[in-house]
């Protein structure tokens, strides 16, 4: 479902617990590579050996640190939707465990499925080919957000930008299918474009749609979602607070689109709007309203129609599936093999009833006295980078004073949520995969459009508690971190300050430092996208992190693509967060070491505490990933390759090149003007 939130997701975060100085098998030394120099490449000292011996599974895209925790995760959750299912039929009539164990084993129930066939579809492509008119698709598209489905365009709630505490409409650009507005426009991705042309022809036939009518309507697909893309913000400009943010009357809403009526949009969802909402690009819903006039019926139900078949097709019959992932899977992923049923159902329950599964994955794995325990290492990482943004040499003391402001209202969010979501209301069947879907679809959809009008919760989270990752969100100014990723590899309860500081330590300071990156230094503490700087200041910050653009703008991380380079404006804010939060770490840990002077000076296997901080943030970042996958995300995710966040944050470090006696000159140590220092 869309949420509002421009950071939803940053890969890395874990467990802390400060000052235990016991040696631990909690790095092997035996795995670094001494054939590479850590002031040469530090990925390949401390990974080398791990990949090479660790090849990519056949049902993975990427193989690394957090995918064998990822792994760990669902093992965990697998025994826990295994049981419920087993104990469904004697569980609480109505209750979580009962609702889970039947959503579950509709999903394993493979016979009632393939039986089915496309039978669970059948009513809404009836639906779609009875559209004429443009009023008849308008009418249609409100029915379909109604029941939870989006179609060309995202709706939800979220904060508004100018007034954080309250929550607003948002409709949103969307109705692509390809990874990006590129993929539909540039000479170099045809033959993608040719493959998505044959994969919607199949989905077509697939419901007895003859093959060379099948490959008509595909191709109107495709022309319509071009011309879509053609108008949509591209990625980067899309990190621009002002390409997500318009506020606007119903009244001036539909002068940009005269053919579709928002107040009958709100009304047929159910929800009031006061003074406005946020049509986020308006040049967007300008076309999208061209369109209802301007194209054909006809290919507006190829479009819907086509839709319809892929957003069901994980719960539909095996063909069904099959090709599903033969197109996302194989050819945009280059993924061998499809991934177990079980472990495909249970990204299902995670996506209707992730919360619920949550709370049973806390009850048994996450004791409450662990979010103590990670509490103690938040403080200390985010008090590090008070001090380092009191210290800061280039920023006036105007602009330092609201940033320490923003940073006072830091809400840290640990393991779980303090108060679960009731699922009361929702009905899940014995047997019936695609209505259980669609019906948690609906539920959690009039769940995030209940809010529209109401006061923002902080203490809402937008991940679930097994999920091995984290995330800071600008509107509400939280830095979180599920249950799922507080252990081993970031956090060992009897390891070393290096250890922990490296890992965990680390990530906490990078999810703090979200909030001074490239997006998050545009809202103040309140959530509020507003300018708390001076005009001096923010030219300094903008110098500083263009450096850190040209920096990553210079990697390449596919020898058989040389052209291919990674984006430092895409992914300008994560690597902010991670300069800036290793910073910061690297304080912490110097400041629990003046408290212990015994495990400052003593080494673990021959090598620093320093060093050890250094091995253990680039072991984090270990693994290797499909070529196809890599492709894409170079064009998508504004993370950089895990081999690059390795050595990007240390080589701009003084630290560490005197933690490994690095001299100038050396691959690791970037000096003088190539130096990069923000937070």
């Amino acid at each position: 479902m869309h949420r509002r939130i421009i950071k939803p997701l940053v890969l890395a975060i874990g467990l802390g617990l400060a000052g235990i100085a016991v040696a631990s098998p909690d790095f092997d030394a035996n795995q670094l590579d001494h054939q590479y120099n850590p002031c040469q490449d530090l990925n390949r000292f401390v990974n080398a050996k791990w990949v090479a011996a660790n090849p990519i599974p056949a049902d993975q895209t990427r193989w690394g640190a957090f995918n064998e925790l990822i792994e760990k995760s669902l093992a965990e959750q697998h025994e826990l939707v295994e049981n419920a299912a087993k104990n469904a039929a004697t569980a609480k009539p109505g209750s979580l465990e009962q609702k889970i164990g039947w959503l579950y084993a509709s999903g394993m129930d493979e016979a009632t499925i393939d039986k089915a066939g496309f039978d669970p579809i059948k009513p809404e492509l009836a639906s779609i080919a009875a559209l004429k008119t443009p009023k008849d698709i308008v009418a249609w598209l409100q029915q379909s957000f109604a029941r939870g489905n989006e179609r060309v365009f995202r709706f939800g709630s979220g904060a508004d930008y100018k007034n954080a505490k309250l929550q607003i409409a948002n409709a949103d650009q969307g109705g692509l299918s390809l990874p990006t507005t590129d993929y539909y426009t540039k000479a170099e991705y045809k033959d993608i474009r040719d493959a998505y042309v044959k994969h919607v022809a199949k989905l077509f036939e697939l419901t007895g749609v003859p093959a060379a009518d099948a490959a008509k309507k595909a191709a109107n697909v495709l022309a319509f979602e071009t011309r879509l893309a053609q108008h949509s913000i591209p990625r980067v400009e899309m990190r621009k607070p002002e390409n997500q943010y318009h506020f606007v009357s119903v009244a001036d809403a539909d002068k940009i689109t005269p053919h579709f009526d928002w107040n009958a949009f709100f009304t047929s969802q159910g929800v009031t709007v006061d003074k406005g909402f946020s049509l986020s690009q308006p040049k967007f819903f300008a076309e999208f309203d061209k369109m209802l006039t301007g194209v054909p019926a006809s290919a507006w139900r190829d479009y819907l129609s086509a839709h319809a078949i892929a957003g069901a097709a994980p719960y539909l019959s095996k063909p069904f599936q099959d090709e599903s992932f033969a197109f996302n899977g194989k050819t945009l992923g280059g993924q061998p093999e499809q991934q177990a049923r079980w472990k495909r159902v249970l990204h299902s329950v995670n996506g209707t009833m992730g919360q619920g599964l949550g709370q049973l994955y806390v009850a048994k794995y996450f004791p409450p006295e662990a979010k103590a325990r990670a509490a103690e290492l938040v403080d200390n990482v985010r008090n590090a980078l008070k001090n380092r943004i009191e210290h800061l040499d280039w920023m006036s003391d105007a602009t330092k004073a609201r940033a320490i402001a923003k940073w006072n209202t830091f809400l840290p969010k640990i393991g779980y949520p303090d108060k679960w979501r009731s699922w009361d209301g929702l009905t899940i069947e014995q047997g019936n995969f695609f209505a259980n879907v669609q019906a948690a679809r609906k539920f959690n959809y009039d769940y995030d459009v209940a809010k529209i009008g109401k006061p923002t919760d902080r203490m809402e989270w937008f991940m679930t508690p097994q999920t091995v990752n984290a995330y800071y969100n600008p509107t509400d100014n939280t830095i979180n971190f599920p249950a799922a990723i507080l252990q081993p590899p970031f956090f060992y309860a009897d390891g070393d300050d290096g250890i922990n500081y490296g890992g965990i330590g680390a990530v906490i300071g990078h999810e703090a430092s979200h909030g001074f990156d490239d997006q998050g230094s545009q809202f103040d503490g309140d959530g509020n996208n507003a300018n708390w700087w001076t005009k001096d200041d923010r030219a300094k910050f903008n110098a500083r992190t263009q450096k850190l653009v040209d920096q990553f703008d210079a990697y390449v991380p596919l020898p058989n693509h040389p052209d291919k380079h990674v984006n430092g404006r895409l992914t300008l804010g994560e690597n902010i967060g991670d300069l800036g939060g290793l910073n910061a770490a690297y304080d912490a840990l110097q400041m629990a070491l003046a408290k212990n002077s015994k495990e400052a000076a003593e080494k673990i296997d021959g090598y620093t505490q320093d060093q050890r901080f250094f091995f253990n943030w680039a072991r984090v970042w270990r693994g290797s990933i499909r070529e196809q996958a890599q492709l894409v995300r170079l064009n998508a995710d504004p993370h950089s390759p895990a081999q690059f966040r390795a050595i990007g944050a240390p080589s701009n470090m003084s630290q560490f090149a005197k933690a490994f006696s690095c001299k100038p000159g050396d691959a690791m140590v970037r000096s003088g003007d190539k130096q990069v220092k923000i937070w």
